[in-house]
């Protein structure tokens, strides 16, 4: 049950949610604040020179307020989004993994194969091949994906590709260097060198940046 603020206005009552009503009140601060700063922009002028701030002003001034303060938390959310999906695609690849066949989820439009590919040779200048492995081989599904040669679907197994990929590509042998190395990541405490994730490099090189 939500608490409930009442607010008398003359000879009218206005019943509020809590949330509305602390809406309520923070826009009343904005106006204001902007009041303030109105006054404080002028205060070196003689009262009696001063234009008064109309009503419809504050209401553009607020409009105004709100739009870029909108604005400007779409923008952190974007940025968050790009920063901490990754990761996040991560953890729940290997969630999946624990219980059964790794399946592979859909991956968002502006997480193209190229962008894939960067954050891993950026995780493998880090050192965390692991990461670096498990990224090449989202680059590797989500190129297949944009290329219509093999869809992603999050019911599909590491398996189910590769017998998609036989009867679609001319050679096998790099998809399956791939596919293998992330089956050993999902279900073995298999450990991934620098030279594992050249191997995988060259075998996506032979993929996808042959002429």
């Amino acid at each position: 049950m939500s608490i409930k603020n009442t607010i008398v206005m003359g000879n009218n009552t206005w019943e509020k949610t809590t949330w509305e009503w602390e809406l309520y009140l923070f826009n009343q601060r904005i106006q204001q604040w902007l009041e303030y700063q109105y006054s404080q922009l002028f205060k070196n002028i003689p009262e009696n020179s001063r234009f008064s701030i109309s009503e419809q002003i504050l209401e553009i001034l607020q409009v105004l307020f709100w739009l870029i303060l909108v604005l400007f938390l779409a923008w952190v959310i974007w940025r968050l989004w790009q920063e901490f999906y990754p990761g996040i695609y991560t953890w729940w690849k290997n969630l999946n993994s624990r219980f059964g066949h790794p399946l592979i989820p859909d991956s968002p439009p502006q997480l193209s194969g190229n962008f894939l590919l960067a954050k891993s040779q950026e995780f493998y200048h880090q050192g965390d091949y692991q990461k670096a492995c498990q990224f090449l081989y989202f680059s590797m599904l989500q190129q297949l994906h944009e290329r219509a040669i093999a869809l992603q679907q999050p019911s599909r197994t590491d398996g189910e590709y590769l017998q998609l990929l036989l009867g679609n590509v001319a050679s096998i042998q790099p998809y399956e260097t791939l596919i293998t190395t992330h089956e050993q990541l999902c279900f073995s405490n298999h450990k991934v060198s620098a030279e594992n994730y050249q191997h995988c490099l060259h075998s996506y090189q032979e993929l996808f940046n042959s002429p």
